[in-house]
């Protein structure tokens, strides 16, 4: 009996790791408009994705000070299968929330959005951690 519970932990936790989600941790944004970048923190956020923006650098890759640090840069976002995800994504520079699609290619994931009718590409970001 001991052999099976041992066994039956051992299969939930290899079970839990294969289905860990591949968006989540560190990601390197693109640089925006105004040359800057920042690291997103992708968690889950009740049934979805959240991506909280933890660091900010400016057109150099310095770290600066931005009044968007602790903001949700990625909200709303669940996969949609083979590799992407819909949500919403806040562009700081434009000050605007966009529909979002984000494709996941290994560690990297290409950012666009769309609101009315106006869309962006946001780039290509680059998993950090």
């Amino acid at each position: 009996m001991r052999k099976l519970v041992m066994m039956s932990a051992a299969l939930s936790l290899m079970g839990g790791m294969a289905m860990a989600e591949p968006l989540l941790g560190t990601w390197q944004t693109a640089k925006d408009d105004n040359g800057h970048s920042g690291l997103i923190e992708v968690k889950p956020c009740g049934n979805a994705l959240c991506g909280e923006l933890v660091k900010s650098f400016d057109e150099n890759g310095q770290e600066m000070a931005s009044d968007n640090i602790g903001r949700n840069i990625i909200s709303e976002t669940v996969p949609v299968g083979g590799g992407e995800y819909e949500g919403k994504v806040y562009s700081p520079d434009r000050d605007k929330t966009y529909n979002s699609k984000l494709e996941l290619q290994g560690d990297r994931l290409k950012v666009s959005g769309c609101v009315m009718f106006i869309c962006r590409d946001g780039g290509t970001w680059k998993k950090v951690q």
